[in-house]
């Protein structure tokens, strides 16, 4: 920690939800204390690639990465230019690759949770907004998975299609990682091996981001530099 910033802030999300600069150093410093602690108590542990690895991007649609579709969207271009490293690396070494989005679909009844976010999906009926962002360039054997809750594996067919490929490691990029993003680790922990590249994840929320990118380190999967995320994929390839 002693080489990074931690007064910089991010260089992703909505400007109205980032910390105060002054209390910017002072948690991510509480949250490396943290983090060491966790360790201490046997928890953290690495798990590490296993044999087949596959490569899911949660969400990287317009919705969430247009600033104008607010209050989803916000300015993650460098998440996206993160994300695309990867997919890169995944096409080179030929493993495969799924997008998320969501399954929105106006006719869908309401739902309680629906009032949490007070329209949020529903106020913008442009089902455009829900395709892949081009700048992924997503190719046609690259399965979308459309999805109606925040984890990629609830209510889809991605678990199926992993375990017909014989998926060991699933690398996680995306948004938001306080929501879809912990969501599926949450859900892939206990059968894959999960992978999630720092700089490839993010969010709207300063704060939420940090501390759920704590969380998933802590308990479910491997939070790592994208660069060394590349590097294994290089080597398969």
């Amino acid at each position: 920690m002693n080489d990074i910033d931690l007064s910089a802030p991010p260089t992703f999300g909505s400007p109205e939800l980032r910390l105060p600069d002054e209390l910017r150093a002072p948690l991510k410093k509480h949250l490396a204390y943290l983090r060491e602690q966790y360790r201490k108590l046997r928890w953290a542990g690495r798990v590490g690639f296993g044999e087949r690895p596959a490569l899911v991007v949660i969400d990287l649609a317009l919705k969430w990465t247009k600033p104008a579709s607010y209050p989803l969207g916000s300015n993650i271009d460098s998440v996206v230019a993160a994300a695309r490293q990867v997919v890169d690396a995944a096409r080179r070494a030929g493993i495969p690759v799924f997008f998320t989005t969501y399954d929105f679909d106006p006719a869908e009844p309401p739902s309680p949770h629906d009032r949490k976010t007070e329209g949020a999906i529903r106020e913008d009926p442009d089902a455009s907004l829900y395709e892949i962002d081009p700048r992924m360039e997503r190719r046609p054997n690259e399965k979308i998975v459309r999805k109606k809750y925040a984890s990629a594996l609830r209510a889809t067919n991605l678990e199926m299609n992993l375990a017909a490929l014989g998926i060991d490691t699933l690398i996680v990029t995306g948004v938001s990682t306080s929501h879809c993003v912990y969501a599926t680790c949450r859900d892939a922990a206990h059968t894959y091996r999960v992978i999630v590249p720092r700089e490839a994840v993010g969010e709207r929320c300063e704060i939420m981001h940090e501390v759920n990118l704590l969380d998933i380190e802590i308990d479910l999967g491997d939070v790592m530099p994208v660069s060394d995320v590349v590097k294994h994929l290089e080597q398969l390839g």
